[in-house]
C-alpha cells in the first residue's frame, strides 16, 4: 500500500465534494472527528455528517504541505480553503491524523479552527 499516494489521492476526492468516493477509503467501523466536534463512528455516519458539511459550503481546497508515514499511521499539515455559499473564503491551517487497518482509514482526525466559516 503507498499511503503517501492514497492520502494525495483522498485529498482530491475531498475536494471534490464527493461523499460516495470519500466512504470507498473508510473501514466500517471508522472513528471520525473534524476538529472540536463530537466523535463520529462508523462508515454510514460519516458518510452522512460529510455529506451534511458539503451542502453548508460551496468548495474547498486542500494544499498539502507534508506527509509522514510509520507504519499504520500518517500525518499530514497543510493549508484548507473553504469557499461559502455567498463566495466568501476562509484559509486555514490543518492537521490530519489517519489510522490505517489494511489499506483503509480506521480512525480519522482532523485539526483545524473553523469557528470563522460560518460567520
Amino acid at each position: 500500500m503507498d499511503i503517501n499516494n492514497k492520502i494525495i489521492n483522498l485529498f482530491k476526492i475531498i475536494d471534490g465534494m464527493d461523499a460516495a468516493a470519500f466512504a470507498t477509503f473508510l473501514t466500517d467501523d471508522l472513528i471520525f472527528r473534524f476538529g472540536n466536534m463530537p466523535v463520529v463512528e462508523g462508515k454510514d455516519n460519516v458518510v452522512e455528517a460529510v455529506t451534511g458539511f458539503y451542502a453548508s459550503i460551496r468548495s474547498l481546497s486542500h494544499e498539502v504541505d507534508n506527509i509522514w508515514i510509520t507504519d499504520d499511521v500518517a500525518v499530514c499539515n497543510g493549508s484548507v480553503t473553504y469557499t461559502r455559499h455567498d463566495s466568501g473564503t476562509l484559509s486555514v491551517p490543518f492537521a490530519n491524523i489517519f489510522h490505517f487497518r489494511e489499506d483503509l482509514i480506521k480512525d480519522y482526525r482532523i485539526y483545524a479552527d473553523i469557528s470563522q466559516l460560518y460567520i
